[in-house]
């Protein structure tokens, strides 16, 4: 899988609606396919967004609110179906584990398929395999609730022309890429003379709490912000009598951590039109967009 996007699966919050069904994301970044907080008739979702669903390699649940962990059991049940042979791994907060398995072996079926799990009792590094590094921290949201970071490992890029003129190829590039330095007619190059370092992206998803630091902190320079919304700035007080949050504040947090593109999601079913997030977002944080169901953002380098 080469393909770089973000699918909105659903983006209603604690019920669906006739328009918009519970949240679930699916980013797909080179081989992974990470599926963040699976709602009810996710599984179901897939087919509509025309997607495999063995394309999931990993599971984030933030919380276990039913909103955002009711599809995990059909989704893996889902995977054993379709007999999946790379490891499913799933995070979660710790404290919601016997929730867990009751997602997980709520029904009679064969489980085939290797499922690694990774409750999450601290906030840090929770998964870091060279390729990418996932960490944690806890959001305010009355239950614990893990916001999530996402970033892909950083690059050594190479200046083709550079290359060319120095006549560094074949031989003498494997060992400059193994020992960071060549010589050539008695002169030491070094492997910062003809590359640079690519720095990995950031995706960073903040689903369900009030307005914090953490959440500031998590969004930190990303790539793309993924972020409730659930009221607009007139219900500011249901917001943060419920733990959420407004469409302003939303935008006020990827202003703050200097994200690139705020997504914001997890809408109240009091609303139908979603345009009204924008235009509020929009005046604090200009790259804001309002997800729908289905719709898909690309996530390119």
């Amino acid at each position: 899988m080469s393909v770089r996007d973000l699918t909105i699966l659903g983006c209603s919050s604690q019920h669906p609606t006739r328009l918009r069904n519970q949240g679930a994301y699916l980013l797909r970044w080179n081989e992974e396919g990470f599926l963040l907080d699976p709602g009810e008739g996710t599984q179901r979702q897939f087919i509509f967004a025309e997607i495999a669903p063995p394309t999931v390699t990993r599971i984030l649940i933030s919380h276990f609110h039913g909103d955002h962990c009711l599809g995990l059991g059909s989704m893996l049940m889902r995977l054993n179906l379709d007999r999946v042979t790379h490891p499913i791994h799933c995070y979660y907060p710790a404290s919601g584990k016997k929730y867990f398995d009751r997602l997980r072996f709520g029904t009679i079926y064969h489980e085939a398929i290797n499922v690694i799990e990774h409750p999450i009792k601290k906030a840090g590094i929770v998964h870091d395999d060279g390729k990418f590094k996932i960490e944690a921290d806890f959001l305010q949201h009355g239950v614990q609730n893990v916001g999530y970071r996402i970033t892909e490992a950083d690059t050594r890029k190479y200046d083709k022309d550079k290359l060319k003129k120095l006549g560094i190829r074949g031989e003498l590039m494997r060992t400059l890429v193994q020992k960071d330095k060549i010589t050539i007619d008695d002169k030491t190059i070094n492997i910062e003379d003809v590359s640079w370092i690519r720095k990995g992206d950031t995706f960073a998803s903040v689903i369900d709490t009030r307005y914090c630091q953490t959440a500031i902190d998590i969004a930190r320079d990303a790539k793309m912000l993924l972020c409730e919304s659930t009221y607009l700035e007139e219900h500011k007080k249901l917001a943060h009598d419920h733990f959420h949050m407004t469409a302003k504040q939303a935008a006020q947090i990827a202003k703050q951590a200097n994200a690139e593109q705020l997504i914001m999601t997890h809408y109240s079913a009091r609303y139908r039109d979603i345009v009204p997030f924008e235009t509020e977002a929009r005046e604090i944080f200009p790259n804001s967009y309002a997800a729908d169901d289905f719709k898909r953002f690309s996530f390119p380098r």
